[in-house]
């Protein structure tokens, strides 16, 4: 099975970002229990299956479970097809590119469920450990408040396997959509993920994608 593999939220440097498998063409495995089976295979985060490139219709998986909706598979899907939006489950994507970024438009309540827990300090945020499996924890802390820069780490949680997420789009739209704010957050090694709420409830998160593999 052919796919390519992205880093989705590198940092500045180009380094780092969430890993990211893209099956093009959706239709070699047209089935939810094939694509869940190779998604657990491959081993990311999430994998996406392309079902309609023109249109931008796509299918997100983690190891373990189907996903409505997920920020950092979207980001990336929408920097390799180029479309002006992604149609998942959910609802309808906005998607654009702009210099080195890729943006999606989504809303907070597409996002699963993320327990977001604030932190003293960047610090504290660093000297976690990986929690017991059993729920998704966001933990921030901020670096600089009047600048809006963040520190987090994002543990899923799910006993897959992923017991820290590198870069998460769905937890920095919650956070987001919390705090009512545009956001320069710093996630897992060095990671960094870009936010700003948009009018109608919509919230922008933006990265850099880089192609680490390709068929």
């Amino acid at each position: 099975m052919d796919y390519d593999v992205l880093n989705v939220f590198c940092g500045p440097d180009g380094r780092h970002g969430n890993e990211l498998g893209v099956v093009r063409d959706g239709t070699a495995l047209p089935g939810r229990d094939e694509r869940q089976a190779f998604a657990a295979t491959l081993g990311f985060s999430e994998t996406v299956f392309v079902d309609d490139p023109e249109r931008g219709v796509v299918d997100i998986y983690t190891p373990t479970l189907r996903l409505p909706f997920a920020g950092h598979p979207c980001v990336g899907v929408a920097w390799l097809l180029d479309v002006p939006e992604l149609v998942v489950p959910a609802g309808v994507v906005g998607a654009r590119l702009d210099g080195e970024f890729s943006w999606i438009e989504a809303r907070p309540e597409w996002a699963p469920p993320r327990t977001l827990r604030q932190f003293g300090s960047a610090a504290e945020v660093d000297a976690l450990a990986v929690p017991p499996a059993g729920e998704w924890i966001y933990a921030w802390a901020w670096e600089d408040e009047a600048a809006g820069r963040v520190r987090a780490r994002g543990f899923p949680g799910r006993d897959d396997g992923i017991v820290e997420d590198e870069a998460t789009g769905a937890a920095a739209l919650l956070l987001t959509g919390r705090l009512e704010r545009a956001l320069n957050i710093r996630q897992g090694r060095g990671s960094q993920i870009l936010t700003a709420p948009q009018p109608g409830g919509l919230i922008e998160v933006g990265g850099r994608v880089r192609l680490a593999s390709s068929p």
